[in-house]
């Protein structure tokens, strides 16, 4: 992995499997981002990886990733409709999420990001209820920036706290997961709230 960090395809390898992790939810997308955050804190400003482009990377990705689910899932049709009715949990996940982004919450959309396997689930049920690309875009975008620059944040600030170890990179995964465990309950809380209020 070390050798990897030190090398320009650092960043072909985090921008394809955060574009990839929306279809594959068990790559571990945020741990490569952690650590190469991690590395890029102890070298000097000439190496590689750099935190700027790091972040534009992952961000980047995110947000490609998002979208060709969401195209997809749109070209879905009869299909993908009738596999998410057989599930209830993602025709709640759609019609929560239709619902959010009608009245301008997509808010969802960023939560989501962190959760874990939420980026799969609002990127395709965006798509597969057809919702427009300008109601999704701009809170995917937001979505992606905010988890590239955490993620990369926590490894930079990991290094420089607790130096460039291993120890550090598992510290920066553990508040990664941390962040997504909350983010997972918040949105279990919402259809919560929102049936007390009616």
């Amino acid at each position: 992995m070390g050798s990897l960090t030190g090398s320009p395809w650092i960043y072909a390898v985090v921008a394809l499997s955060v574009l990839l992790d929306v279809f594959l939810p068990v790559l571990p997308s945020g741990v490569l981002v952690i650590t190469a955050a991690t590395a890029a804190a102890a070298g000097t400003a000439t190496d590689v990886p750099d935190i700027l482009v790091l972040t534009l990377c992952a961000a980047t990705a995110s947000v490609m990733g998002d979208l060709v689910a969401y195209r997809l899932a749109w070209r879905g049709g009869a299909r993908l409709d009738r596999a998410i009715a057989r599930s209830r949990r993602l025709t709640t996940a759609q019609e929560r999420l239709g619902a959010a982004l009608a009245r301008g919450g997509g808010a969802l959309v960023v939560l989501a990001r962190f959760a874990p396997a939420g980026r799969s689930v609002v990127s395709l049920g965006a798509g597969a209820a057809h919702r427009r690309v300008r109601e999704f875009l701009p809170w995917s975008a937001l979505a992606g920036a905010c988890w590239a620059l955490y993620s990369v944040t926590l490894g930079y600030l990991g290094a420089h706290w607790l130096g460039a170890t291993w120890l550090a990179t598992a510290v920066s995964v553990a508040a990664l997961f941390g962040a997504g465990a909350a983010a997972a309950y918040l949105m279990r809380r919402q259809p919560q709230a929102a049936s007390e209020a009616s």
